[in-house]
């Protein structure tokens, strides 16, 4: 076990995801909370002649143009003597497969819902991972500063549509024009309106007593209302997650459970970033420490590889703005300078063989080729291509057929980040060409002679991913049923993780 020094570092650590549908306020929220641990000073919203910033959390410059995320910000900042990691992902949906992987790397989450809108549809896919991994969730009723839909209705939406318990912690003074404040209602002011008295009094009946048990099974929501914007309902919020939010928990290895509190240090690779630093053409890998203490200049075991590395300048970040750190505990993430040495799912530790599960590349559902639109600048795009697809923004495959390059993703935005992205940061330019495609799923099998028959009877549709195992390509639902019909000794795979 660690020395009890490091141990009460570890039980300091607040480590959370934020999450939403695009549009409900999510960074506003980071930001504000930012503002409360003394990490910014000037809200991003502040606008004047003279100043309009852009979020803190929002830096990469095609964010900036288009006023959404589309990548995940790792922030820390120390509040009420606590350690505070914050994970804002991408709300929108094209970027869903960025935020599954950084749930992994959290131990709880806030949810962000629009007040004026509801629960939407990505909110639901992401609790949907959150359940299954039974991450404790917090809700935020953002907007309440806007006409919207009734408080109670929120909190029955909420328990419907994303199928979890809920009870109210904070509770709305007006909403709309008439929204002023919010209060705790563990502590209810003396003096109440007539609305007010009857909320809480439907409140006392309806919904039980935060459990706090209950809250880090997953299976109680507490929720808050207030507006981001407004700064209104966002400290009790922090303080709220400070005092009831989980310290580190313990991760699930392949080959066995990892205690926060062990004195070996282990950690994974969930996020790889490029071009961090416009000027340094440098990758990042983004490592959730799960046990123990990380040093810097120490020589940890890089698993995949089979070999002992070392690392003189790793980070922590307030967004983009990076800092030089010499140790980090378990719950902490650490960037780490990438050379080409990493690929998503890595696991560093002290000297074990151990394997993080959890971080796949789901199957792709849109699909085009990709072509090198200047000859010059051959060797640009091929790296711009290899470094963004090692960050996961996409995947990549190469036709068994014809030899040609193909990128697939869950949306349309993806292809125009890769687009922008290669020509701003690598000085690439490419081209795309529609390819009729309707699934990718990756093959394997016992039987090698009925793969090597389906590989040449199929050889049309084949293709290898980046780390060079078969795909099938199928163009049809059709096709892809009957293969799996004719073949019953293949197994056809629809995430990368198997």
């Amino acid at each position: 076990m660690l020395p009890s020094s490091d141990q009460n570092e570890i039980l300091k650590r607040r480590t959370f995801a934020i999450i939403s549908h695009p549009d409900a306020g999510k960074t506003t929220l980071t930001e504000k909370l930012l503002l409360y641990g003394g990490a910014i000073h000037v809200a991003g919203a502040v606008k004047s002649n003279k100043i309009r910033k852009t979020a803190t959390s929002d830096w990469m410059e095609i964010e900036k143009q288009r006023g959404i995320s589309v990548a995940t910000s790792v922030m820390g900042f120390d509040y009420a003597g606590h350690h505070i990691n914050i994970l804002d992902t991408p709300g929108h949906q094209d970027f869903a497969e960025d935020t599954f992987r950084t749930l992994t790397a959290v131990d709880s989450a806030i949810v962000v819902i629009d007040s004026a809108k509801g629960v939407e549809t990505q909110t639901r896919r992401l609790m949907e991972v959150c359940r299954m991994r039974k991450t404790p969730v917090m809700v935020f009723m953002n907007k309440m500063d806007r006409e919207g839909k009734d408080p109670f209705d929120l909190m029955d939406e909420a328990e419907k549509e994303l199928g979890i318990h809920c009870t109210p912690v904070t509770w709305a003074n007006g909403q709309g024009l008439k929204f002023e404040s919010v209060f705790a209602l563990d502590n209810r002011p003396a003096e109440l309106s007539e609305k007010l008295q009857e909320d809480l009094e439907m409140i006392d009946g309806v919904y039980p007593e935060f459990d706090k048990e209950a809250y880090l099974r997953g299976d109680l929501a507490p929720v808050f209302f207030g507006s981001a914007y407004k700064t209104i309902g966002v400290q009790e919020l922090l303080d709220f997650l400070v005092e009831n939010a989980p310290s580190p928990l313990p991760v699930t290895a392949e080959e066995r459970i990892v205690e926060p509190m062990e004195d070996k240090f282990t950690a994974f690779c969930f996020k790889i970033h490029a071009n961090m630093d416009p000027n340094h053409r440098s990758c990042i890998a983004f490592f959730k420490i799960c046990s123990g203490k990380f040093l810097r200049n120490t020589y940890y075991y890089h698993v995949r590889k089979d070999q002992q590395m070392r690392f003189a300048a790793p980070t922590c970040f307030m967004a983009q703005k990076k800092e030089t750190v010499d140790e980090a505990f378990a719950g902490d993430v650490v960037g780490l300078p990438d050379t080409g040495n990493f690929k998503i799912g890595d696991t560093l530790t002290a000297g074990e063989k151990l394997h993080f599960k959890g971080l796949p590349s789901f199957s792709p559902e849109m699909f085009k080729y990709i072509d090198n639109a200047d000859p010059m600048r051959q060797k640009q795009l091929e790296k711009g291509i290899n470094q963004l697809m090692d960050e996961g923004v996409a995947q990549l495959f190469v036709s068994q057929l014809n030899g040609r390059k193909i990128i697939g993703t869950v949306g349309q935005l993806q292809f125009e980040v890769i687009q922008y992205r290669l020509e701003h940061e690598y000085q690439a330019k490419c081209r795309w060409q529609p390819l009729q495609m309707y699934k990718a799923c990756w093959i394997e099998s016992d039987d090698d002679a009925e793969l090597d028959t389906f590989k040449k009877r199929k050889a049309q549709y084949m293709a290898t991913d980046k780390e060079g195992r078969d795909v099938f390509m199928a163009d049809s639902a059709y096709v892809l049923s009957m293969a799996q019909q004719d073949y019953k000794h293949i197994t056809f795979h629809f995430t990368s993780e198997f």
